[in-house]
């Protein structure tokens, strides 16, 4: 997809301070540290509009990124990072759980995996949570540069295998750094939101 408009639209704590005009969402999930805003970045063709950081578990809020006024990417905080307190975490938990399982607007969920690990326990987790209230997940295997391609695919079994992973749901390799991947994912994304670039 040709992205010619892209920006932070909204940022949310809840229910109220959503957007309003019911385009489609997709949310992104993961670890603190996959690399959820370089993902957003290289998608979206803007190079600092996530703001990455050396600090896991920055984003506290729910980030509403408008596409072409025509879909939003949400970027919710990271999970399984153990830095910030449990009252903390419990409130993130909270807030992403409301939004996940109540959200009428939210089509699919982008769960970010590190390639180069098995999947962790928290992502295991995520993938049941989302299973359980039948929300459409898109795997995203990030980090796709820092192994050699000749792995990727037994990398890609491994945590197909880990997650048990539905044979609907797509796993797609990607790097932030390269670009790899991106017309995939656009692709699987607009195919899932039924629409055309």
């Amino acid at each position: 997809m040709k992205v010619t408009k892209a920006e932070l639209a909204h940022v949310a704590v809840k229910a109220e301070q959503y957007p309003k005009n019911q385009l489609p969402e997709l949310a992104l999930a993961g670890r603190s540290n996959v690399g959820k805003s370089s993902f957003i970045n290289k998608m979206l063709n803007r190079k600092g509009l996530a703001r990455t950081s050396g600090q896991p578990g920055k984003t506290q809020t729910l980030n509403f990124y408008e596409i072409n006024e025509r879909l939003y990417f949400v970027d919710v905080p990271g999970y399984g990072y153990a830095k910030v307190s449990k009252t903390e975490r419990v409130a993130w938990g909270k807030m992403i759980e409301t939004y996940l399982s109540e959200r009428e607007e939210l089509k699919a969920v982008l769960q970010l995996v590190d390639i180069r690990h098995r999947p962790s326990e928290d992502d295991q987790l995520m993938y049941n949570w989302m299973k359980h209230y039948g929300i459409p997940v898109i795997l995203v295997a990030t980090k796709a540069d820092k192994i050699p391609k000749g792995k990727w695919q037994k990398q890609l079994t491994a945590i197909a295998k880990t997650l048990d992973k539905e044979a609907s749901d797509p796993l797609l390799f990607f790097s932030s750094a390269t670009g790899l991947g991106k017309d995939e994912a656009w692709r699987t994304i607009l195919n899932h939101l039924k629409v055309t670039e």
